[in-house]
C-alpha cells in the first residue's frame, strides 16, 4: 500500500527548497492514499488556460482602520451585497482607480502577460461598464467572446478599500455574474484548451455550479485537466459540502491559501490538511503568505519560500497571479519548483502596487530570475 508523506521538520535553505518527506509512524489508511499527479495533455491546445469566473469591475480605493469598523466591514475577506449597499458605499470612497477585474479575469490576465495563451468566460451587460470590461481584458491579449446580457442587473463591481496594512477589504455587487450559466460555456473552447481554470466565488449561484460541472465534464471528455481555486475562507464556509463534492469528483489541481484548506477538511494544523487534499485531488498549491506555499503532487511534496518584496503594498490579487504563474509553468511543462517559484514572482509583482493586475509584462518581470526546466520565458 503507497502511504502519504508529511512534511519532515528540517530546516530550508533560502530560495527554492523541496523538503524533505516521510511516512507518518504507521501510515495512514487506504483512503489516505495520495491521487497520482499527472500533466497537461500534449494534444494540440488553441490556448494554455481558459478561466470561468465573476466578470467584475473592481473600484480601489484607500481607506483607514476607523472607515472599516465604523461602516462594519469584514476585513480582509470578501462580503457579497445588494445593489442599494454598493450605491451607498461607493458614494463613500474617495478618489480610487476603476479597472476590470475579477478572481479568474486576473489570472487570465497575469497567464497572457506571461506570454501565455490565455481565454475567458464570464458574463456581464451591455452597458458601459460591460463595454469596458471586454475592451481591457482582450485590449491584455485575453480571448473573451461571451455573448453579454442584454436585460437584468448591472454589470458587476468589487469596492475594494486599502487599509495602511496592505489588506484588502472587498465588498461586491454580482449584478450581472449571476447569470452566467451552462448556456455560456463554449465546448469548443474548453476543449480546445489544456487547463480548464474555475472560480470559487462563482459557486454561490446554481446557474454557476451547473455550468461549473459542464465545463469540467468537457474538459475531461477531451483529455483536459481542470484547475478550481478556493477563493475565501468565508466562500468555503457556505458551501464546504459542496466544495468537497467538486473536489473529489471533478478537480485535478486545487488552489487555496492556508486558512481555505483549513476551512475545507475543518481542520486546525496545515500539516493535516495536507494529507487530506492529496487523497482529494492530484496537485495543490497552496499558499501561506511571507511563508512561501507547498505543492503537493502525488507522492511529492514541494516548499517554495516566498520572494521577498519591500514594501508590501497592497495584496490584491496575490492569490489570483500565484495561479496565473503556476499554471503557466504547467502548461509550459515546467517541474513543480518552477511551477511554484513562477506562482511566487507573479504574485510578488502584484503585491508591489496597488492594483490586482501587474503593471510591468511579467514575461520582462521573471526573466532571468529563474532556470526553466523545459521551455524558457
Amino acid at each position: 500500500m503507497r502511504k502519504a508523506a508529511i512534511l519532515a521538520d528540517c530546516p530550508l535553505a533560502p530560495g527554492l527548497n523541496l523538503a524533505i518527506v516521510r511516512p507518518p509512524p504507521g501510515g495512514y489508511e487506504e483512503s489516505m492514499t495520495p491521487v497520482k499527479a499527472s500533466r497537461p495533455s500534449s494534444k494540440t491546445a488553441h490556448h494554455d488556460v481558459i478561466t470561468i469566473g465573476n466578470a467584475i469591475v473592481d473600484v480601489l480605493g484607500h481607506a483607514e482602520e476607523v472607515f472599516v469598523v465604523k461602516h462594519d466591514l469584514a476585513k480582509g475577506a470578501m462580503t457579497l451585497i445588494d445593489e442599494a449597499r454598493a450605491e451607498a458605499l461607493y458614494a463613500l470612497m474617495g478618489t480610487g482607480v476603476e479597472m476590470s477585474g475579477g478572481s479568474a479575469a486576473n489570472t487570465a490576465a497575469g497567464i497572457a502577460s506571461l506570454g501565455g495563451r490565455a481565454a475567458y468566460i464570464g458574463k456581464v451587460r451591455n452597458d458601459q461598464l460591460g463595454a469596458v470590461f471586454r475592451h481591457d481584458l482582450t485590449g491584455l491579449g485575453v480571448h473573451f467572446a461571451t455573448p453579454a446580457g442584454t436585460s437584468g442587473p448591472a454589470t458587476a463591481r468589487c469596492l475594494i478599500f486599502v487599509t495602511p496594512d496592505a489588506q484588502r477589504t472587498m465588498n461586491t455587487y454580482l449584478g450581472a455574474c449571476i447569470h452566467l450559466g451552462p448556456n455560456d460555456v463554449d465546448e469548443e473552447l474548453i476543449a480546445g484548451s489544456k487547463i480548464v481554470y474555475l472560480e470559487g466565488y462563482l459557486w454561490d449561484k446554481p446557474e454557476a455550479k451547473a455550468a461549473f460541472i459542464k465545463a469540467a465534464e468537457i474538459a475531461h471528455q477531451h483529455g483536459r485537466q481542470v484547475a478550481l481555486t478556493l477563493s475565501d475562507s468565508f466562500c468555503v464556509n457556505r458551501h464546504r459540502e459542496s466544495f468537497r463534492e467538486l473536489v473529489s469528483n471533478h478537480i485535478d489541481i486545487l488552489f487555496a491559501n492556508e486558512h481555505e484548506i483549513a476551512a475545507l477538511y475543518e481542520v486546525t494544523h496545515f500539516d493535516d490538511s495536507l494529507q487530506y487534499v492529496r487523497r482529494d485531488c492530484a496537485v495543490a498549491a497552496l499558499t501561506r503568505s511571507e511563508k512561501g506555499s507547498v505543492i503537493v503532487a502525488g507522492d511529492e511534496v514541494h516548499v517554495i519560500d516566498a520572494e521577498k518584496i519591500s514594501p508590501i503594498v497592497d495584496t490584491t490579487g496575490a492569490g489570483d497571479l500565484y495561479a496565473s504563474g503556476f499554471l503557466f509553468g504547467m502548461t509550459h511543462e515546467n517541474d513543480w519548483q518552477t511551477c511554484g517559484r513562477l506562482g511566487g514572482l507573479a504574485a510578488a509583482e502584484v503585491i508591489s502596487h496597488y492594483g490586482a493586475r501587474p503593471i510591468i509584462p511579467l514575461h520582462d518581470f521573471i526573466r532571468g530570475k529563474l532556470h526553466f526546466s523545459k521551455h524558457a520565458i
